[in-house]
């Protein structure tokens, strides 16, 4: 069997290759019959289902589908999903201390008093969202346009 390059480096699939590329089933002819390597070869992961549209559907989003219509333990009804999404782009922003303190009690607030169970980044992306809309809107005006001049 061919191992692709990130199965061959862990055994787990999470080894350097692109989260986006495609991986091709072993054929027929390349099975470990007479190549003296099936033991130390891991195991095959599960063929992906296919979806509706014909696509090979994604293992992970198999996964949290799954997850999403199962039972919650001693309850026996299904969860509500969360609104969590999954984002590909990453920065860091490093922050005071009492800016983080901050951003936590906001999310405290947000929990405790509207009832709204966001992790930070979430607050974090809906004030980016808010104060870029501003600046567009307003401009000059904008909040940010005066914050950042000091006034």
């Amino acid at each position: 069997m061919a191992l692709s390059p990130s199965l061959a480096r862990n055994g787990n699939g999470s080894g350097g290759a692109p989260s986006g590329a495609a991986q091709e089933p072993p054929k027929a002819n390349e099975g470990g019959a007479g190549t003296g390597r099936t033991a130390d070869v891991p195991a095959a992961r599960p063929e992906p289902q296919t979806a509706p549209a014909g696509r090979a559907e994604d293992p992970a989003e198999a996964a949290r589908r799954a997850a999403a219509t199962t039972t919650v333990r001693g309850r026996g009804r299904a969860r509500r999903p969360s609104g969590r999404e999954r984002h590909d782009e990453k920065i860091t922003v490093y922050v005071s201390a009492e800016e983080l303190m901050d951003l936590e009690h906001a999310r405290l607030v947000l929990r405790g008093e509207h009832g709204l169970a966001v992790d930070r980044g979430r607050v974090v992306r809906e004030a980016i969202s808010v104060v870029l809309a501003d600046l567009e809107q307003r401009g000059e005006a904008s909040i940010l346009v005066r914050r950042l001049r000091g006034r």
